[in-house]
């Protein structure tokens, strides 16, 4: 996270070097952007009762979003309504699939076994490319809990659900994740994304598996008494809300075929009939609230606001970082992922590498730029809870169920030994390539 300040600061120091026709905002900007980042780190450390309260969150995300406001109102109002509208149509998306899967509920309960959760882990990296990895990750995170909860070694297994369902396995279509429907949007083929399932395959592949050892080296551990708790509880799967399927089928259309306005007004008609439909005992039952959404509206309010500056200097000085070949673009555009939304940090490096004018295969750049540019948005999203909205929620209701789960860094460090060396492999076998153009 520091090293992303310290980019962040050097191309800042280099645009006050120079007198461009677009003048890139000073290196004092940064500050906000990166002291938001260190909030969302250290708080729940040293403080983690006061940061509990969702207000006392959107007290630290406005006192540093201000400076921001207060030089753009001067400087440019045009980025401040542009951000706005992109903020305001990322919370309706992602609070539709929260509300509406949140009336979805499987009842029962299995046995926790590896198999068992290595099933829930797969079904979800599959599903997540279609209807979503906020709606996979949403659907699926409360049975997977329930099925685990007479268990005690359950961290990991939450872990791991970020890894796959949350992130990695929204790669294959455009409704998966934010960035690959951006893409859409600026002429990507639909159809494109399906190129990256030997990418997806592997990363999947190898966590589940990965899985599978970690998990059955846990169940040994398991106390007799839980394991055979386990065991008596089992009932079979019952679903309650089914009629809220076609709800998410109706948000992934609306995504799919309409623009805003209309598409936000469709989501938001969708959430409401799921309110209005769905019996409150299975909202109640799925311990339902509100609660982690506004969490991430309130966090991610501060992370758009404070994140202007930033991206405005990765617009103008982008150029400064010296990327240029394949590998670079993979980690360029996974890393700032990691602690930006990773839409725009998309966007801005596929305008980058338009910018390089190398072979025009799709939109403008080479198939390889741009399959290295979405898979490291999309794959390195896992690296940090920031770094894909549905890591908080997944984090959050986890913790409602009873589940500790790791500090900020505490995660990192699980995803900088489990995912870094897979991503170290994923750069050897696809993208350690030559001058692509």
């Amino acid at each position: 996270m520091l090293g992303v300040g310290r980019m962040l600061v050097a191309l800042a120091e280099q645009a006050l070097e120079t007198t461009d026709i677009v003048q890139a905002p000073g290196v004092y900007t940064v500050v906000p952007f990166v002291a938001m980042l260190l909030a969302i780190a250290i708080c729940p450390l040293r403080a983690p009762h006061w940061w509990e309260s969702n207000r006392n969150k959107f007290i630290v995300a406005g006192l540093l979003g201000a400076p921001v406001l207060a030089l753009y109102l001067w400087r440019e109002p045009g980025a401040l309504v542009h951000m706005a509208l992109e903020y305001v149509s990322f919370i309706i998306l992602l609070a539709g699939l929260y509300g509406i899967s949140g009336g979805i509920r499987l009842r029962g309960d299995l046995v926790a076994t590896p198999l068992t959760n290595t099933v829930f882990l797969a079904t979800g990296s599959v599903l997540a490319s279609f209807v979503g990895t906020t709606g996979a990750s949403m659907l699926l995170i409360r049975p997977l809990l329930q099925t685990n909860r007479e268990r005690r070694h359950v961290t990991h297994t939450v872990i791991f659900f970020v890894f796959l369902v949350s992130n990695i396995g929204g790669m294959l279509t455009p409704l998966g994740d934010p960035p690959l429907f951006l893409g859409y949007l600026q002429g990507v083929p639909f159809v494109w994304t399906f190129r990256l399932w030997p990418q997806w395959l592997l990363m999947v592949g190898a966590l589940l598996v990965l899985y599978v050892v970690w998990d059955t080296r846990q169940y040994a551990r398991e106390p007799l008494a839980a394991l055979a708790r386990d065991r008596r509880a089992v009932e079979p799967l019952r679903l309650s809300g089914g009629f809220n399927i076609v709800g998410l089928a109706g948000v992934v259309l609306a995504v799919a075929l309409l623009s805003a306005p209309l598409r936000e007004g469709a989501i938001v008609a969708l959430a409401a009939l799921s309110s209005w439909r769905t019996p409150r005992a299975v909202r109640r039952a799925n311990e339902f609230t509100w609660s982690p959404m506004v969490e991430v509206a309130v966090l991610f309010f501060g992370i758009f606001l404070t994140m202007i500056p930033a991206l405005e200097l990765l617009r103008l000085r982008g150029g400064d970082l010296g990327v240029r070949q394949t590998w670079q673009f993979f980690w360029a555009s996974g890393a700032l992922s990691s602690f930006l939304d990773n839409a725009p940090t998309y966007l801005t490096f596929l305008a980058l590498a338009q910018g390089l004018r190398l072979t025009d295969e799709v939109v403008g750049v080479p198939h390889a730029i741009l399959a290295a540019i979405s898979v490291g948005a999309v794959a390195m999203g896992a690296n940090t809870y920031i770094g894909n909205a549905p890591n908080f929620m997944v984090k959050a209701i986890a913790e409602a169920a009873g589940v500790k789960m790791p500090s900020f860094f505490g995660y990192m460090l699980y995803s900088g030994a489990i995912l870094i060396p897979l991503f170290v492999l994923v750069t050897l076998l696809f993208f350690l390539s030559g001058s692509p153009g």
